[in-house]
């Protein structure tokens, strides 16, 4: 197999299961109506649907990077897609919602084995002038499936169930699977014979699972409680990777690494500051403009789309620039966005709403691409899996705080009351509240991007 044929291989497959999850869980998103009704369930156990996946991804995103590393990337990613496509054929036969979240979080571990080493395959197999070209491809599918799940999903769930959307994308997985059998004969070890951490995953997994769970459950008492004992676990962690032989994760990524330190902590700052934009904006058209969920899913697939289309050129820019210049420009421009809707009115016109969302998505594609390109060219190839893990966790992580920052200041501005016309005003106040502290999340995100190496250019791996 020429090297070209391999590369087309591998874009391929780690395109489609950069695919394959944000389109299940915005599919995912619009059915739990038809789940909640179906199995007579209320609105807190229908949000474990969501969280159980989002918190085991999040727990093992690192540990799965660091197995690649040391096992073989290609073997971890692909016992992931095997795991993938089986919950997907149990959850199309599921039969009560226990069932239901047991495989959510089967399909969690799935996941973090294939967004743990995906972009450190990439990384493996394309050279620095290529690399983000391939990055911006696969960035590409992610916000491919944003965009088109809300749509296919209320398709098929309207006309042949929810449980159609996971059966219809059994056929694509068992393709890639047979792809990787047939194309992908290659394995990228650089860490082999290094003893895997059990004491860190543990420790990482604890912290990183009451850290993520108590943020979700501000601002209630016990909510405040799980976060204290998150962060009282982290410096056992921190500890405990000082003095091991093979750590799970290599602090000196952080000490000695300014590039790949601070591209992190822009990644966890734009995250945080972008995701809950939807969930404030669904909730503004829908309640406060009067549209229905359809009219208000189309004009939010103004952000994904503009993300699908301008990522490639993102991604072939940053084989040529300096990706940290870039991605700073991109988050300097989806903080223009942030600001913007901080002035949101009743009398807003729908049209301004669209065209903020373009702007976003132009901002959060030159941001993202460029980002991901930097981290991952910034370390050494026995590390990047590490690197792949640290990226996945960053944007898991950055996705629950912002979820957790809008439903604290809904809380606060609202209580538990339902949403009425009466309380309009107050639902307004809190997003405009959240946009504000968005807005400056994404500034201070905008120096953390400026602070790594000025001379930043791709790292060539052999």
């Amino acid at each position: 197999m020429t090297e070209q044929q391999l590369q087309r291989s591998v874009l391929t497959v780690t395109a489609f299961a950069s695919f394959l999850t944000p389109f299940m869980g915005s599919s995912v998103n619009l059915a739990l109506p038809a789940i909640g009704a179906e199995f007579g369930l209320n609105a807190v156990t229908l949000n474990w649907i969501i969280s159980s996946y989002m918190l085991t991804t999040s727990i093992l995103l690192l540990p799965a990077g660091r197995a690649g590393d040391i096992l073989g990337r290609r073997r971890v990613f692909t016992i992931g897609l095997v795991l993938f496509t089986l919950t997907m054929f149990l959850l199309a036969f599921t039969p009560g919602i226990r069932w239901l979240i047991g495989v959510r979080i089967l399909q969690g571990i799935g996941g973090a084995m294939m967004f743990g080493t995906n972009m450190a395959i990439l990384t493996s197999v394309f050279p620095p002038g290529q690399r983000g070209r391939a990055m911006g491809i696969n960035v590409t599918a992610v916000y491919a499936g944003l965009a088109s799940g809300p749509f296919l999903g209320g398709l098929l769930t309207r006309h042949l169930g929810w449980r159609s959307i996971f059966a219809v994308l059994l056929p694509l997985s068992i393709a890639s699977l047979i792809l990787i059998q047939r194309k992908m004969k290659r394995e990228w070890a650089e860490a082999r014979g290094d003893r895997f951490d059990w004491p860190g995953s543990i420790l990482y997994g604890l912290s990183m699972a009451a850290l993520m769970y108590g943020f979700s459950q501000l601002p209630s008492p016990g909510g405040w409680g799980i976060t204290g004992i998150g962060l009282g676990l982290m410096p056992f962690f921190i500890l405990r990777e000082k003095r091991a032989e093979h750590p799970l994760f290599d602090l000196t990524l952080i000490s000695q690494n300014r590039v790949f330190a601070f591209s992190s902590l822009a990644a966890l700052v734009h995250y945080a500051a972008t995701s809950a934009t939807g969930f404030f904006l669904s909730l503004f058209l829908q309640y406060i403009k009067g549209l229905d969920p359809r009219a208000a899913g189309l004009v939010l697939m103004a952000m994904p789309l503009t993300m699908a289309l301008t990522s490639p050129a993102a991604g072939r820019l940053s084989d040529h620039y300096n990706p940290g210049v870039l991605a700073s420009l991109g988050m300097a421009i989806t903080a223009t966005g942030l600001i913007l809707f901080c002035f949101l009115a009743e009398q807003t016109p729908v049209v301004f709403i669209a065209v903020v969302l373009v702007i976003m998505g132009g901002g959060f594609s030159l941001f993202s691409s460029p980002n991901s390109n930097a981290i991952m060219s910034s370390v050494e190839p026995r590390q990047l899996g590490n690197a792949s893990g640290m990226l996945g966790t960053m944007r898991n992580a950055g996705q629950t705080f912002s979820m957790a920052i809008a439903l604290m200041l809904l809380a606060l501005y609202m209580g538990k009351a339902k949403v009425q016309p009466d309380n309009h005003p107050q639902l307004l106040q809190a997003m405009k509240t959240g946009f504000i502290v968005f807005s400056f999340l994404c500034v201070a995100g905008v120096f953390a991007s400026l602070a790594r190496n000025p001379g930043l250019r791709p790292r060539p791996h052999p």
